[in-house]
């Protein structure tokens, strides 16, 4: 058994960036931000860069996903054919369901009593009260997303949970992968073929945003990328030099595939964005800790990564309120930028809360609870936190 690693802070600034990008853009979506001071500030063309592309950071979320379950395995049973099964699936329990559960059922709670936004009534849909135990149990068993592609945008809430869906189906079929292929070649070919068959998925389907955006084959390929690039950090070790210019080589990468955009890029643009995230983990996998002004200057970026998960969760109920609160029409130029700030903090602030106080200590609980080797595990609590997109 390897020894215990510390947390990685520049994984931590990648999921920093890809929760921010999330963050701007269910904001740009409620209130817009063309007509405020941040609008006055920025281009036009560069504002909407930066707004409107916040799938990839669900993207980016996915590589890492990937990238960080395959490297814990790794490092846990010293191969992916000999993954204990039911520790597994035990502790993505113990890290997922303890603060999702409470969370749909607020959700499901204020939208039976008919609240904008949290109520069946997104797309002109008006459905029964019933259909939110249908939506949230849709989210717990899987298929979220594929509900969403039969029905259409219809929850305002709930919807944003349609990613969780596919991390679940990976957190699902990983383990039963490793245990029926039994080679780790294996795994990977079958990695290779779902990064070929995202981008076929995506071009038969640019007639529907839901179906290239969230179907699972659309998906697939960005956590099959992260996959490969932990086994490859595994078997190759970088040195220093080669690491920071891989790391630099997958940021302007990132940098330049998200401003390009998505549209017109459908089909390679989350190829791309999944691949430089990837080449920023690899070089990323055995850096040095940050130090000085850089460990300084990250140390916002790296607490959003860390709280990333309860961010994801958390942030969209309180936009929901928001816009019960303050419509966007009440919202003027002034308004809009302090507001996007609020919205931030308020979302910072119950993120932290729920981690703190409900999340971390379910997540130990259920872990000494249910698993073996209890010393162990507590040890790698704080180093492994945070480790799914959500």
């Amino acid at each position: 058994m390897s020894s215990i690693e510390p947390r990685n802070p520049r994984i931590d600034c990648l999921r920093g960036i890809a929760i921010g990008s999330v963050l701007l853009l269910h904001f740009m979506l409620a209130y817009g931000l063309k007509d405020s001071l941040l609008g006055s500030l920025l281009s036009a063309p560069l504002l909407g860069a930066l707004a409107r592309n916040g799938n990839y950071g669900v993207t980016m979320f996915f590589v890492v996903s990937g990238f960080l379950i395959v490297s814990q395995s790794l490092r846990r049973w010293g191969s992916l054919p000999a993954i204990d099964i039911r520790a597994f699936y035990v502790r993505r329990f113990a890290r997922i369901m303890p603060l999702l559960l409470p969370t749909l059922a607020l959700i499901a709670a204020l939208g039976s009593l008919g609240l904008p936004h949290f109520s069946n009534t997104d797309g002109g849909h008006h459905l029964p009260a019933s259909y939110f135990w249908l939506a949230a149990g849709s989210v717990l068993t899987f298929w979220h997303n594929q509900l969403m592609q039969s029905v259409g945008y219809f929850n305002y809430c709930l919807n944003v949970y349609w990613s969780l869906s596919v991390e679940e189906v990976f957190y699902l079929a990983l383990p039963l992968l490793c245990l029926a292929l039994r080679r780790t070649w294996l795994l990977a070919a079958v990695c290779l073929l779902l990064i070929v068959a995202g981008p076929l998925y995506r071009a038969a389907h640019l007639d529907n945003e839901i179906d290239y955006l969230y179907g699972n084959l659309a998906c697939f390929d960005a956590i099959a990328i992260g996959c490969l690039a932990a086994l490859a950090a595994h078997r190759v070790r970088l040195a220093d030099g080669q690491a920071r210019q891989l790391r630099w080589a997958g940021l302007l990468m990132l940098g330049g595939v998200y401003l390009r955009g998505i549209a017109g890029h459908q089909v390679f643009g989350f190829s791309w964005v999944a691949l430089a995230s990837a080449a920023f983990l690899l070089g990323a996998a055995r850096a040095p800790r940050l130090d000085g002004w850089r460990e300084r200057a990250t140390r916002p970026l790296r607490w959003l990564g860390r709280h990333s998960y309860e961010l994801y969760l958390l942030h969209i109920v309180v936009l929901a309120g928001l816009r019960n609160l303050l419509p966007r029409d009440a919202v003027g130029y002034w308004e809009r930028l302090p507001l996007l700030c609020a919205f931030v903090a308020a979302s910072s602030l119950l993120a932290y809360l729920a981690a703190r106080y409900w999340s971390e200590p379910c997540n130990r609980a259920i872990r000494r609870r249910w698993l073996r080797r209890r010393g162990e595990d507590g040890a790698r609590l704080s180093a492994e936190r945070g480790d799914s997109l959500a």
